[in-house]
């Protein structure tokens, strides 16, 4: 599958119309990448690999769902490194969402298009560290969702958004907070990467 993941990726970020000069030269930057590394989605791949993260949202569009990562001891959005078993990189996010989440897929409603692409080095990753090209995709769970806490975490929690735990997140939940006025309903998206009738019914994002 790690061939169909990249092919994938690769097409989705080409696809992709980023919504700044700067996000516009990170696209081109990880597309440079993938067409030069055949394994460039891979943990492996240094001194940069692509990985997949998610905006999740409460249906009010209020508050953050955010993970305290054990390793770096701050507050980020769910995701993490694709696998072999990923067929495409939304679906990658979406499963690293319920993992680290303990969300279910099905109350989960992920927008297939990527809301911005964050690179930054990371120094606990490999053997000194690397860069992780991230691709940052918005979720919103639907109302009533629980969530606990997997062992890659200290805590999850819900934040609301004039409240975010780290700064650097507040550009990022304001762009996946624009979606809703720039795009209509969301997919659902399976970890397969099909789309799925499920948020059919789901009111206009």
């Amino acid at each position: 599958m790690t061939g169909s993941l990249h092919a994938d990726a690769l097409a989705l970020l080409r696809s992709w119309v980023p919504p700044s000069p700067e996000q516009a030269a990170l696209r081109d930057r990880y597309v440079d990448h993938l067409r030069g590394r055949p394994d460039g989605m891979a943990r492996s791949c240094a001194p940069e690999h692509v990985t997949a993260s998610v905006l999740v949202l409460d249906e009010a569009r209020t508050q953050l769902l955010l993970t305290h990562h054990a390793k770096s001891g701050r507050w980020f959005q769910l995701g993490g490194h694709t696998e072999p078993a990923d067929a495409t990189l939304a679906g990658a996010a979406l499963r690293e969402a319920v993992e680290e989440s303990g969300i279910g897929e099905a109350d989960l409603d992920l927008d297939p298009a990527p809301v911005l692409l964050d690179a930054h080095h990371v120094p606990f990753c490999g053997d000194g560290g690397v860069w992780h090209l991230d691709v940052m995709f918005r979720a919103v769970a639907r109302v009533g969702a629980a969530h606990s806490v997997s062992e890659e975490s200290l805590d999850v929690r819900w934040w609301p958004l004039d409240g975010l735990p780290n700064p650097e997140l507040v550009p990022f939940a304001a762009l996946a907070l624009a979606r809703d006025q720039s795009t209509g309903s969301l997919s659902m998206v399976d970890p397969g990467g099909g789309a799925s009738s499920a948020a059919a019914d789901q009111p206009s994002r």
